[in-house]
């Protein structure tokens, strides 16, 4: 081992020490340049980072605003939803009201129709009933007018008690001393077609069941012979 008193040792002692320290400064020298070119790669990611964490904070500020709209429409829709319901609530009820009111007038209706039917149908029975009492009173016309002399005459009543168009028959040759004197009574038909003597003059104490029997059997002929003899037996008294 060489002697450190040896010029020759301390030179090269020197030597691998400049040689140790540039070898160290060049390491930290390409340290340095790492550290320094992580260091520039490290500021472009953070840079990188933080423009892509801009953006995706605007996208999602961005996203947010298009929820907050759609729930806001959502809740409009809602609503609106919720007043249609009702509105086609009080629709159905209206209607089915007037469906309730439809059917009860449509009963209404029938109603009327049948009771318009019978009455069509009184009126044809009373009409057919009203013939036959015509035709009756043009037989008893020409049996008391050619025979016996008896005169119809058509009378209008204006009394409150009696209106309307009354017929008068007159029978003369009563009284043989008085063949001229009238013995008159005055009849008419009811609404239901029922006949109805209004007075006699004289007076006749059975001329109400005679119009009884005249009303039972509507057979005028009958009822004016059995008036004419009550004339008569009145006259002979």
């Amino acid at each position: 081992m060489a002697s450190i008193t040896d010029p020759n040792t301390s030179g090269m002692f020197t030597n691998a020490m400049e040689d140790m320290r540039n070898k160290l400064l060049k390491g930290l020298g390409e340290i340095s340049e790492a550290t320094s070119e992580l260091c520039q790669t490290h500021r472009h990611f953070l840079k990188s980072a933080h423009d892509t964490c801009l953006k995706k904070c605007k996208d999602d500020e961005m996203l947010f605003e298009t929820l907050r709209t759609f729930e806001k429409d959502l809740q409009q829709k809602t609503t609106s939803l919720k007043e249609k319901r009702s509105a086609t609530s009080e629709v159905k009820a209206e209607i089915q009201q007037k469906e309730t009111q439809k059917e009860d007038i449509i009963q209404k209706i029938e109603k009327l129709k049948e009771e318009q039917a019978k009455r069509q149908e009184l009126i044809h029975s009373q009409n057919r009933a009203n013939k036959d009492r015509l035709r009756n009173l043009q037989k008893a016309r020409v049996v008391f007018e050619d025979h016996l002399g008896m005169e119809i005459r058509k009378i209008l009543s204006k009394t409150q008690l009696v209106k309307g168009e009354r017929l008068q028959f007159v029978f003369r040759n009563i009284d043989p001393s008085r063949p001229d004197s009238a013995y008159v009574v005055t009849m008419g038909i009811k609404g239901d077609g029922v006949y109805q003597i209004v007075s006699s003059d004289p007076a006749l104490e059975r001329l109400p069941a005679l119009e009884s029997r005249l009303q039972g059997t509507n057979n005028l002929a009958a009822f004016l012979a059995n008036v004419r003899k009550e004339f008569i037996a009145q006259a002979r008294r």
